[in-house]
């Protein structure tokens, strides 16, 4: 069975920084798409960023220009660098590979991250 297990999260002030990494216990190298997921408090889950095979990425408008999405292949992990955090970034992070196939979509546990003001 795989798994995801993600790590990086905790307590920081605004304006401050994050990386959040995602560790695969199978081979990234031809996955579909990698992601990230949040859900705050009270709300529905939403997309944060995904990455492609080919390296494309996608954000939402909310974290445009302060969040980056990336791939180690050689690590199977996926990271999620945040910057300029704001108080209503705070929720659990979840992060989601899909590889296709007989494995699927994979989601890891989620990771607290919260910003104070």
């Amino acid at each position: 069975q795989v798994q995801l297990v993600e790590s990086g999260g905790g307590l920081v002030q605004a304006g401050g920084s994050l990386r959040l990494s995602c560790a695969a216990s199978r081979s990234i190298f031809s996955i579909n798409t990698g992601g990230w997921y949040r859900q705050a408090p009270g709300k529905q889950r939403e997309l944060v960023a995904t990455i492609t095979n080919g390296g494309r990425t996608n954000y939402a408008d909310s974290v445009k220009g302060r969040f980056t999405i990336s791939r180690v292949n050689a690590q199977n992990t996926v990271y999620l660098q945040m910057n300029s955090l704001k108080p209503e970034d705070t929720a659990i992070y979840y992060c989601n590979i899909d590889w296709s196939g007989r494995v699927g979509i994979v989601w890891g546990q989620g990771t607290q991250v919260t910003v104070s003001s």
